[in-house]
């Protein structure tokens, strides 16, 4: 990696800053590359996004070509550097490079991609929208990010993806944003109040020290009043991906529900990974032909009115009954499928260990000790693989805000819509619990402000603004609806995660609602799927939370979930 590595002085791990020359022993170094996106005529009053590499494998198109020739070496690894020809003559090196040209070519096109995985580029990136991030960055189960979070950091003003509209249109986007950030403010000093009566029910104790929670009370009330704001609000993160992902974000750029920010950064990205590696030039990749994608072709063909989606929604809706996530399929025999693959591991038949009993293996912490430690190792344990034989698929709605936490659940994937599909004349969107409990001025002040916000979108879509400029507006709160799938090892750890009191409270809920449903018909598994202190209490494991000076205040392990309660 360019970030650590043995200098040729003999320091070892090393730091070498982003954007700097020379490692921290001073000996020289690479120039990590760092890019602002510039676009002739710019669509962006913004700061456009900003791109820079944090940490890079080294020759990345040479390791590949390496990996490649390892597969077929009959003397072991093969190195980059035995690829490159380096220490030959220069006729010998020559054909080495030749070699390699025509082994990196041949095996892209044939499909034989793992070797582009072994290379990987950490990218710092700023000032994109938390649209970008949904509906590309993170719509994909390849890549790892850190993002700042709105939860616990307070946004500021003027932190939104602003497109450069003309006229009377540039005016309604811009004060639209205007009041969204102004409407978040007020909500966070209207909903402190209920938010530390709330607070301070769960810890008494805590009242009487409340300016030593007071910055508690505050993330709670804005955690909340981000509900309001616009998904064109910017964020930062780190994010990591391989060569293979990157090449594909700039296939997938042709498709026409890319936004032109989405394509800016990641024109910035393959930029920045060309200028760390020039050889990765040649596997560069065409945007895809967006026209001739089946979906859009399709809907050319069969155009689709405001009405059909109203109509879709409220059915869509109505088959939820009351709750975030239905249980909608699942087969039929998962426990005997759990239960038959325990025995496959062991080599027992079902009279030595019967059906409940297995599952209990597998699933039950109390029995599996592996299930309570922080370390996910699941896919590494024989009888935690098992938990692959089990399946399901929920129908759910959840706000954009909390979709955007759902869809870092890389292994419970779903096929989540454009948000033009949202961009109905009609209000659509989440009413959090401390909203509603709050009512009053707080209540009226998020309500108006959700009215105001698709009476923009519907004035911007009125003088022929693009859908995509219009969907920036769209709020946090937001409704996203599809159908999600998991089988029971990505679902079981997920609900360890999202069944905590500490979660976000949709999530927290769509959970309640998909433990709830699989009991009712599995009791064996639904039994056992359990929260993070439930997990370390049937584990004997201390303290019972795992959350330390984050503890909700609730004892949660000893209450059944007919019990569960909570409006923070």
């Amino acid at each position: 990696m360019y970030n650590w590595r043995s200098c040729a002085c003999g320091t070892s791990l090393a730091r070498h800053e982003p954007g700097t020359r020379g490692w921290a022993c001073g000996a020289p170094g690479p120039v990590l590359p760092s890019a602002v996106v510039t676009l002739p005529d710019s669509p962006f009053l913004s700061p456009p996004p900003r791109v820079h590499v944090v940490a890079a494998f080294e020759r990345p198109y040479e390791h590949a070509v390496a990996a490649a020739r390892t597969c077929y070496s009959p003397r072991g690894i093969v190195t980059a550097d035995q690829v490159s020809g380096v220490g030959l003559s220069d006729e010998r090196a020559a054909q080495r490079a030749e070699q390699r040209d025509r082994i990196a070519i041949s095996t892209f096109k044939a499909g034989h991609h793992t070797t582009l995985q072994h290379g990987h580029v950490q990218f710092g990136v700023e000032h994109v929208s938390r649209q970008v991030v949904w509906s590309l960055l993170h719509a994909h189960p390849f890549y790892n990010s850190e993002q700042v979070s709105q939860r616990y950091v307070e946004v500021s003003e003027g932190h939104a993806t602003v497109p450069r509209l003309a006229g009377a249109a540039g005016a309604i986007y811009a004060a639209c944003i205007e009041r969204q950030m102004a409407e978040y403010r007020e909500l966070i000093r209207l909903l402190e109040p209920v938010a530390a009566a709330q607070y301070f029910g769960v810890f008494p104790a805590r009242g009487r020290h409340a300016d030593k929670w007071a910055p508690q009370v505050h993330k709670k009330a804005q955690e909340i009043a981000r509900y309001v704001l616009p998904v064109a609000t910017h964020t930062y993160m780190v994010h990591t991906v391989s060569v293979l992902t990157l090449l594909r974000y700039r296939r997938m750029c042709g498709a026409p529900d890319t936004a032109t920010e989405a394509r800016a950064v990641v024109d910035a990205m393959c930029e920045a990974l060309f200028e760390l590696d020039p050889l990765l030039r040649r596997m560069d990749v065409e945007p895809v032909d967006g026209a001739a994608m089946a979906g859009p072709a399709w809907l050319r063909a069969h155009p689709q009115g405001d009405s059909t989606a109203r109509t879709l929604r409220a059915a869509f809706d109505a088959s939820l009954g009351g709750r975030l996530s239905l249980l909608v399929d699942r087969f039929g025999s998962n426990e005997t499928r759990v239960a038959d693959a325990v025995r496959e591991v062991l080599g027992v038949g079902p009279a030595a260990l019967p059906d409940a009993e297995a599952v209990a293996l597998a699933l039950d912490p109390a029995r599996n000790p592996l299930l309570g430690e922080p370390l996910n190792t699941t896919t590494l344990d024989p009888l935690g693989r098992c938990l692959h034989a089990a399946h399901y698929a929920f129908r759910k709605r959840l706000s954009h805000a909390a979709d955007s936490q759902d869809q870092r659940h890389r292994m419970t994937p779903a096929a989540r819509p454009s948000l033009h599909a949202y961009l109905s004349d009609e209000p659509d969107y989440y009413v959090p619990r401390l909203v509603v409990a709050a009512g009053g001025a707080a209540h009226d002040v998020y309500c108006v402000s959700m009215e105001r916000t698709w009476q923009a979108i519907a004035a911007l879509r009125g003088l022929g603004v693009a859908d995509e400029w219009c969907g920036y507006l769209l709020p946090n709160a937001v409704h996203v609806r599809y159908t999600e799938t998991a089988d029971l090892a990505a679902l079981r750890h997920k609900l360890a995660m999202r069944l905590c009191f500490n979660a976000q409270e949709e999530i927290w809920q769509a959970s309640v609602d998909e433990t709830a449903q699989i009991a009712a018909v599995e009791p064996t598994i639904g039994l056992l799927l359990l929260p993070p202190c439930g997990v370390r209490h049937r584990a004997g494991l201390r303290p019972y939370c795992p959350e330390g000076d984050r503890y909700c205040g609730v004892p949660v392990w000893t209450q059944p979930m007919a019990n569960w309660a909570r409006v923070l």
